[in-house]
């Protein structure tokens, strides 16, 4: 077992904890050219602490993302065992958006070098956003025409609309979620005009703080 993989101590979690939620917000306010020092200064550490958890800025960055991703796939996978599918996936997608809503990581798009280290922990949230649509279809909340990577795609959306609205309202993205979800709903649903992409970059789940790189697979291989 490397040092990386050994279970931290209570105070230790606690602290790297609040260490990601400083470089969390830095590179929300500042993107990419957030320094070491403003990170340890807004978490009230010195930069030896930091670098004691994080080697390099590319490691605290990575860690930043994992944080985000690990924890929507764990929301997702807790949603799963909700009995009311079609809630449970409404209620996946109102956290998601809710979360790019309150600290929006999207910059990370510049960061695609990240991807290769992050990619196991996208292939697990999608996974888990496929079981979630797949229950739902079979509860008959969502239209059965509705693919996995249709949902991945709406993930942002909601937030990226009300991105061109001067001083929208804290909450307006709720209404735009709303529509979304009516829109999967198979109650008045028509034939849909194309069929699915096979294949979906990364920028759907920068709401997740997922960098984009090439094109990856709309469902992941088990």
């Amino acid at each position: 077992m490397t040092s990386a993989d050994r279970p931290l101590r209570a105070d230790a979690a606690r602290n790297r904890a609040s260490l990601l939620a400083a470089a969390e917000a830095e590179f929300a306010e500042r993107g990419l050219t957030a320094s070491v020092a403003d990170i340890a200064r807004r978490a009230g550490i010195g930069k030896g602490t930091v670098f004691r958890h994080f080697p390099t800025k590319e490691d605290l960055l990575a860690a930043v993302v994992l944080d985000r991703v690990d924890g929507l796939a764990a929301l997702a996978r807790r949603l799963a065992t909700v009995p009311d599918a079609g809630a449970a996936l409404l209620e996946f997608l109102d956290a998601a958006a809710s979360r790019q809503q309150q600290l929006d990581l999207s910059f990370l798009r510049e960061a695609g070098d990240l991807n290769d280290r992050l990619s196991e922990s996208r292939g697990r949230l999608f996974q888990e956003i496929t079981v979630l649509v797949e229950r739902a279809q079979a509860a008959g909340a969502i239209r059965a025409d509705i693919a996995p990577v249709d949902v991945i795609l709406l993930m942002c959306a909601p937030t990226h609309v009300v991105s061109f609205v001067p001083d929208a309202p804290p909450d307006l993205w709720r209404r735009y979620l709303g529509i979304i979800f009516d829109g999967l709903r198979p109650d008045g649903a028509g034939p849909l005009p194309h069929p699915p992409p096979e294949a979906v970059s990364d920028r759907p789940v920068r709401a997740a703080g997922m960098p984009p790189r090439g094109p990856q697979p709309a469902t992941p291989q088990l």
